[in-house]
């Protein structure tokens, strides 16, 4: 226990607060039971360290335990807090929850014996709470924290501290949609880089690195992440792997699951499930149209990849701009507003607003809904109905 704390103590004090992402902001810390789930290298661990040390220097004692740590594979979480909270502890941060056998009744049964304490955890955005043993649904506010925006980015990497900017001022503040930026602001220098390297907070300058870490990580949430899914046989990540390589080839499509099935030789009934839980470790995202919910049973209308930098990392060549701009669109969109496909243009965002995407030349003659916007990657600002591509990647 006593190392245990120390590790704690050494990971707390070096948390770095300069930086902290949309979610830190997002969350009402007050609450006692706070949940935090999303795909590995999006920055779960910093966030709980980040809030731990701030408790820490406003007088709490706080204390973080990673789940994974050898010390759990023989002791009890409930009797390690149990000893914190008797020495005075306040707070728990819990980090990679998912693998502990039964962490979600153990931390149920912490949250009704010891009232005073408070609880952070985090684990993979494969984790749903809800069909987890222990009856956390109604006591834990959940969480998800997404890759970096494009906003983020900039202030990260690049010092330029942007405000948000919601849906409504991208739709409808044209005029003076520039009076929201610095004058000297240039929103396409850094787009391109961003696009390639800058969805994840480890990103560095070396491009050919960072996209072979990028597949390294898909290949752990693969391998690693997915045995803790009920019903997932291990044996199958080759083929699951297969299946993102496959879909990285071609995105975004319309799926034909019989010639998915046989490329990857995964039964076709099994293959629903397995686009489900590639879906649910966001490497893919699985569009369906408005009014249709999630299903194994049901088809997805298109598969994108999660975001722009896996399309880079996975792709046997450049990908089409096209693919780019859209994955781009998608993957940002689908944080804060419901996103579906539709029979006459790119998008239906929020059952309202349709959306084409394309470059220079895409025009209103195009767009078969007199009310459809025009999203280009190659503009500034938006002039009348054409809006710009990177201004989506601020809605957080």
């Amino acid at each position: 226990m006593d190392e245990l704390l120390e590790i704690s103590g050494q990971l707390i004090r070096g948390a770095n607060s300069a930086f902290q992402r949309y979610l830190f902001h997002q969350i009402d810390w007050e609450e006692r039971l706070i949940g935090i789930k999303g795909a590995r290298g999006t920055g779960k661990t910093t966030l709980i360290l980040q809030f731990l040390k701030k408790k820490q220097e406003e007088g709490n004692q706080v204390a973080y335990f990673s789940l994974d740590e050898f010390y759990f594979l023989s002791n009890n979480l409930v009797d390690t807090a149990k000893s914190f909270y008797q020495s005075g502890g306040q707070i728990i941060g819990l980090d990679e929850v998912h693998k502990y056998p039964n962490w979600s009744r153990e931390i149920k049964n912490l949250y009704d014996r010891y009232p005073a304490i408070q609880i952070v955890f985090s684990g993979s955005s494969i984790v749903d709470i809800s069909k987890e043993e222990g009856d956390l649904s109604r006591r834990a506010v959940m969480h998800e924290l997404h890759g970096l925006s494009y906003r983020e980015y900039l202030k990260l990497y690049h010092e330029q501290d942007l405000p948000i900017i919601s849906l409504s001022q991208i739709l409808h503040s044209a005029s003076h949609f520039s009076r929201i930026f610095p004058e000297n602001f240039k929103p396409l220098q850094y787009f391109q880089d961003y696009l390639v390297t800058g969805y994840y907070p480890f990103s560095g300058v070396n491009k050919e690195m960072y996209h072979k870490k990028l597949r390294q990580l898909a290949r752990t949430i693969v391998e690693y992440d997915m045995a803790e899914i009920q019903g997932f046989d291990i044996r199958n990540g080759k083929k699951i792997l297969q299946l993102l390589y496959l879909i990285a080839q071609q995105v975004p499509f319309k799926p034909n699951i019989s010639s998915l099935a046989e490329k990857t030789q995964i039964h076709r009934n099994s293959m629903g499930n397995y686009l489900l839980y590639l879906a649910d470790a966001r490497l893919i995202d699985l569009q369906y149209p408005a009014g249709v919910s999630v299903s194994t049973l049901q088809k997805p209308e298109k598969i994108f990849l999660n975001n722009t930098n896996y399309l880079y990392a996975l792709s046997q060549k450049e990908p089409e701009e096209g693919t780019v701009r859209e994955t781009f669109f998608n993957s940002l969109v689908k944080v804060s507003h419901s996103i579906h496909s539709s029979q006459s243009v790119d998008f239906l965002v929020n059952n309202e607003f349709s959306f084409e995407i394309g470059g220079k030349n895409k025009t209103r003659k195009q767009a078969i809904e007199s009310d459809t916007w025009i999203v280009k990657d190659d503009i500034e600002f938006p002039a009348g109905k054409s809006l710009p591509l990177w201004a989506f990647g601020f809605l957080y």
